[in-house]
């Protein structure tokens, strides 16, 4: 056993460098936030930043949309015909529906 403990380096017995190790083989692996979960919450709250940002921008779409309906009617009536299919009493609407892409055999 003491040639054993003689083989190896003096600089890795020291017991300020043994502690050392441990402590970071535990912070990295063995805690509650080692570093893989680390990287997988940056990895989803970078995600979630991008959903925020993409509905963020949604928002204001929605608002700036919503002022134009307030204040004009053209917009109003354009709106309607696209959304709700409205038509004025003189006209004719057709719609065409786009043709499904056919299933490969």
């Amino acid at each position: 056993m003491n040639q054993f403990l003689s083989t190896i380096p003096p600089w890795i017995r020291n017991k300020y460098f043994i502690a050392t190790a441990v402590f970071i083989v535990i912070v990295l692996f063995l805690d509650k936030n080692d570093l893989f979960t680390q990287l997988d919450r940056k990895k989803e709250l970078r995600k979630l930043e991008t959903t925020k940002k993409y509905y963020t921008d949604q928002i204001e779409l929605e608002r700036k949309e919503l002022e134009s309906l307030k204040k004009n009617p053209a917009t109003i009536e354009k709106y309607a015909r696209e959304k709700y299919l409205m038509k004025k009493d003189n006209e004719d609407l057709f719609l065409i529906s786009e043709k499904p892409a056919s299933p490969k055999k």
